[in-house]
């Protein structure tokens, strides 16, 4: 399989047209119908169009394909609705063509930037497609947000990626890594963001969209990917929404007692804030791609799995970031919600906030990244660390340089800094480095320092090194 990125839209879409095998249907919901035109100007399409349609107006729409219980057109169920319904007409309506035909829906439901320019343009995107004719279906779907500052650049870029989505599936989709490159071709991160991409059906069995959402990041179409603790990816928008966020980064190489001790007891203090509501919180386990990438910026697979199917085993969700910087994360957070959030680390990393040369990029400095890192509606929650002489040290015993300890004591004043209390001073001595070495030389006595059930995962799938077989099943 050849993966050709010079190759133009037009291009992709005449190869699609002068396939006698592929034949679908367009329903694309909210800007115009950009897709389906690339196919009618490349020519031939009368051999790939059985419908385009374009349900403009909410009520027509609604007439089709039936109400949100949300109220909204731009979301996944709608998305799915009209790839469902479009699917089936082509199967009900074209039985005698069935055994000679790969039958496709590809729809959209957009929302373009208005005239205002007030709004947040956005959309989903999805195909459902066969490989085979009267084979099954599959459905590879994605989250897009636009960014052109132009109606009409929106719309073009819209097209564009439109037909890299069906392109890709029918000549790429042996490869998945090669197909999520594609969705970019003609295109770059200044005009559209790609944050979320699911893979479903029998020709897809083996893709884990955990793998899928590692790449979107690492390909740079998007800062961050989400997924649940049954691997399920999510949009963070939908995720996110009218919902406190609580983030806790770290490299969970493997996840150890003292992390959980930091994370149960910093979350319950989250917790105990007066305009905080139990019911709206979404805690989030945050990897970085530095903390996936070794000496030369190499990302192992199955370590990224290993670590993920640790996190997901202790029901977190989790967000694989191009944030090194706390205070970019919190500006990404921010988008999503205007209520409290909350970051809770060891005070190793506070010291790393404190570093002055992170911020030389930025005009305004340490100043500029504090102003977004400890906004209103954000507080920091450390836990301590053990030094040498094994004093305790917490934010009472912490040290920065003379001229900052002005900001520190206006950020404990101003209450953006608050430690963790009632931690286990047993497990502060507690090495993530150490644990690991300890895991990959078979050495006794790692068990104690990691949760049991993380224990068990480790020793019965062989994760992180641990020198043992997979009974095959």
């Amino acid at each position: 399989m050849n993966y050709d990125k010079n190759l133009g839209i037009k291009q992709k879409a005449l190869r699609i047209n002068l396939d006698r095998r592929i034949y679908g249907s367009f329903a694309e919901i909210g800007a115009g119908q950009d897709v389906a035109a690339n196919f009618f100007k490349s020519g031939g399409a009368s051999g790939t169009i059985a419908k385009t349609i374009s349900a403009y107006d909410m009520a027509f729409s609604d007439a089709i394909y039936g109400e949100e219980e949300s109220g909204r057109y731009v979301c996944e169920p709608r998305l799915m609705k009209m790839l469902t319904r479009e699917y089936k007409l082509l199967n009900v309506r074209l039985t005698e063509t069935a055994s000679e035909k790969c039958f496709f829906a590809f729809a959209d439901t957009v929302s373009a930037l208005n005239f205002q320019k007030t709004n947040d343009p956005h959309g989903w995107i999805g195909l459902r497609f066969q490989l085979r004719p009267n084979g099954e279906f599959n459905d590879v779907v994605i989250h897009v947000k636009m960014l052109d500052n132009d109606n009409v650049l929106q719309q073009q870029a819209l097209g564009i990626i439109g037909v890299n989505l069906i392109y890709g599936c029918y000549y790429y989709y042996e490869s998945p890594e090669f197909l999520v490159k594609s969705l970019m071709d003609d295109l770059s991160s200044d005009r559209i963001e790609v944050d979320m991409i699911r893979f479903e059906g029998p020709d897809f069995a083996d893709v884990d969209n955990r793998l899928m959402s590692l790449h979107l990041v690492k390909n740079g179409f998007t800062n961050a990917a989400l997924f649940g603790p049954d691997g399920t990816v999510m949009q963070p928008s939908e995720a996110f929404y009218k919902k406190h966020i609580v983030a806790v980064r770290g490299r969970f190489r493997p996840v150890t007692n003292v992390f959980l001790d930091m994370f149960k007891k910093g979350l319950k203090q989250f917790e105990n804030e007066p305009d905080v509501d139990d019911d709206k919180i979404v805690v989030l386990s945050e990897l970085t791609l530095r903390s996936l990438q070794d000496g030369d910026e190499h990302i192992d697979e199955k370590d990224f799995l290993d670590r993920v199917d640790i996190l997901c085993s202790l029901g977190q969700t989790v967000l694989i970031s191009n944030f090194h910087e706390y205070y970019r994360l919190v500006a990404y957070l921010s988008r999503f919600t205007k209520l409290r959030m909350a970051l809770i680390m060891g005070m190793p990393n506070l010291e790393y906030i404190f570093e002055e040369k992170h911020y030389t990029n930025l005009s305004g400095g340490i100043l500029a990244a504090f102003s977004t890192l400890f906004g209103q509606k954000i507080k920091l929650y450390l836990y301590p660390s053990i030094n040498a002489e094994g004093k305790i040290i917490n934010s009472t015993e912490f040290k920065t340089s003379e001229h900052l300890k002005s900001l520190f004591q206006y950020l404990l004043d101003n209450n953006k800094l608050e430690d963790i209390n009632g931690f286990d001073i047993n497990l502060l001595s507690i090495h993530t480095d150490t644990v690991l070495k300890m895991i990959q030389s078979g050495e006794n006595g790692w068990e104690e320092f990691v949760p049991v059930s993380v224990a068990k995962l480790i020793k019965e799938n062989c994760l992180f090194g641990y020198p043992c077989e997979i009974n095959p099943v």
